[in-house]
């Protein structure tokens, strides 16, 4: 069957032929792939192509696909049962070496996905403060759930909607949308709504508008403002916990935040998500206090288990992140000097082991100056990479991740393939 044949089925069965819209292709005009397998830096699709892969999996996958040490030990944990819907000893074992790694939080509550993640944490911060409103910035991504599909990155920006029916706009009047980066907009929006901001929910580097790097003051007039007003600060750590340090974004930029939402790589490509805070915040959860939330799978054995696996390993190996950070900047720099060379108008937004391209002449400081690349050229390239066998993110608006299955001979490989596909622009 070809991939084109597998997506007609996929069509008739499910919105859209996926499960997730960007898998579409739609926003880069590519008839989409369906994958048979993954190993190492690579996929391969059910034609039997095989491409190196930036997306792995929108960024869990730092050990790379089907890595032995997660396979052996999710093989491990299955033969000891799939679900319980009881307390297991990965799942305690996890929590411990989350907690000791990230040095901000005391307890952590795992739930199914990061989605999850943010939404009890927007509950936690209200539960707590007793006021209503969320400031979130435009073009941050932090799950489909009502609260934050407002001014949302990544997906609604791939499809160019901004945001999506279904939501009471009486509820989304509880979100303050500002601009990323904007700390005029911020001090502004304490003064209009003093005393009524339960919380400010970030991701401290943007991923879902492409990446986007806080500058240099804006995550500590976060913490500063939050606390001048009593008011929690949130990280949204999805993507950036255990991705650009041990301890994420917060032992990074060295900020500390209230609550910190954690997904992808405590998952290592299982479903899960979690969130966690000191002992003050977190004894308010139940069952030890009366803000309620909970999960049949929460702290699935599998998906602990998996994520274990990748924090023992990193733990064990803390230089993978220079070596990470070393190989991207060899990609980025390289990448850069070609499309410079073609004369190709480009800005590269990176930080550790991920990245974004946009192409644009203006710096990309937030979601309006990101909405200034030109997607039809993005769509070019990556059609173009695709059928030179890379594989990127399928929207101008995610980022590209590195592993570290993909050695210094993956990237030379693939920067002679993306040489091919920019010549063709």
């Amino acid at each position: 069957m070809t991939n084109k044949e597998a997506f007609e089925l996929a069509k008739k069965y499910m919105p859209g032929g996926v499960s997730s819209p960007v898998r579409a292709f739609k926003s880069v005009g590519a008839e989409p792939i369906v994958v048979n397998r993954g190993f190492g830096a690579f996929v391969e699709d059910i034609e039997g192509k095989k491409y190196i892969d930036y997306m792995l999996s929108f960024g869990p996958l730092i050990l790379g696909h089907r890595s032995e040490i997660v396979v052996s030990k999710i093989m491990e944990a299955l033969d000891k049962g799939n679900s319980f819907g009881i307390t297991n000893m990965y799942e305690i074992e996890l929590s411990e070496l989350i907690i000791k790694a990230s040095k901000v939080i005391d307890k952590v509550r795992f739930v199914s996905s990061g989605t999850e993640a943010v939404m009890s944490a927007i509950r936690l911060a209200r539960g707590i403060t007793n006021k209503p409103y969320i400031i979130k910035f435009d073009g941050c991504y932090h799950g489909f759930s009502d609260s934050v599909l407002v001014g949302a990155g990544s997906g609604v920006a791939t499809l160019g909607i901004p945001g999506t029916p279904g939501i009471p706009k009486e509820f989304a009047a509880l979100t303050i949308v500002l601009d990323y980066n904007d700390e005029n907009a911020l001090e502004e929006a304490f003064i209009k709504y003093k005393n009524q901001i339960a919380a400010v929910l970030v991701e401290p580097v943007a991923g879902n508008m492409g990446v986007v790097l806080p500058k240099e003051s804006w995550l500590k007039k976060l913490r500063d403002i939050t606390k001048e007003n009593d008011a929690l600060l949130i990280f949204d750590e999805v993507i950036t916990g255990f991705r650009l340090a041990l301890g994420g974004a917060a032992e990074y930029f060295g900020i500390e935040p209230d609550i910190v939402c954690y997904g992808k790589i405590i998952g290592g490509g299982m479903p899960i998500g979690a969130y966690g805070a000191k002992n003050h915040i977190m004894e308010r959860v139940a069952p030890e206090g009366p803000i309620y939330q909970a999960g049949t799978l929460s702290g699935n054995p599998i998906s602990v288990a998996s994520g274990l696996a990748i924090l023992k390993t990193l733990i064990k190996d803390i230089a993978i992140y220079d070596r990470l950070s070393e190989l991207r900047a060899y990609l980025t720099y390289t990448l850069s000097k070609m499309l410079s060379e073609k004369g190709i108008p480009h800005r590269i937004n990176e930080i550790a082991s991920m990245f974004t391209i946009f192409f644009t002449d203006k710096d990309v400081i937030d979601f309006k100056s990101a909405k200034t690349s030109d997607t039809a050229l993005f769509g070019k390239f990556f059609r173009n990479a695709l059928k030179e066998g890379v594989l990127m993110p399928p929207s101008q608006f995610e980022a590209w991740f590195l592993s570290t299955a993909h050695t210094k001979d993956v990237v030379d490989t693939t920067l002679e393939k993306l040489k091919k596909a920019i010549d063709l622009l």
